[in-house]
């Protein structure tokens, strides 16, 4: 695994069918789609502040007939910014999101609020010493464990990620 490949990532991650999961900072779908795929019984919330990139998202969804996608256009860095109701997930994947955020304890936190009792959150960000990819932001995973460990989560495994990026996975404890 060279780059970022959600499938063979998401192949490391235990996943049921009726998963319910949100894609933090979403994007264009990149993650969202795949994550549909597997979840046929389940639900992907996909949360970007940007509506060009979710009415792209919308679009592959409806050619590739996904209907488990829900859109959803919020500010993740504001309290309650997902929309989404407490305790409801399984599953948040922050991928490439954390080094271009302000306030990152923000985003953590939403994802605690919305996870339920053993709910797991995936992070994927780019390595500190990375050729490729954003010279600045970038967040040392062992910083992102001890801010997520002081919002009562428990560190699972580190997941290959391709070379210029690492996978964490935490659960809600």
């Amino acid at each position: 695994m060279e780059f970022l490949n959600p499938e063979q990532i998401l192949n490391q991650l235990e996943l049921t069918s009726n998963t319910m999961a949100a894609d933090f900072g979403c994007g264009v779908g990149g993650w969202a789609i795949p994550l549909a795929n597997k979840l046929k019984d389940g639900r992907v919330y996909a949360i970007d502040v940007q509506e060009e990139a979710l009415s792209a998202l919308k679009m592959k969804a409806e050619i590739t007939k996904i209907t488990n996608i829900k859109t959803i256009k919020a500010n993740l860095e504001v309290g309650l910014g997902s929309l989404i109701q407490n305790n409801l997930l399984d599953l948040v994947l922050l991928t490439n999101i954390l080094f271009q955020v302000k306030n990152k304890k923000a985003i953590l936190e939403e994802a605690k609020r919305v996870l339920r009792t053993g709910g797991r959150i995936l992070i994927i960000d780019w390595k500190l010493d990375s050729a490729v990819g954003p010279s600045e932001g970038r967040v040392d995973p062992a910083e992102i464990k001890e801010m997520i460990k002081n919002l009562g989560f428990s560190f699972d495994k580190e997941i290959l990620a391709g070379n210029y990026h690492y996978g964490l996975i935490f659960t809600k404890s």
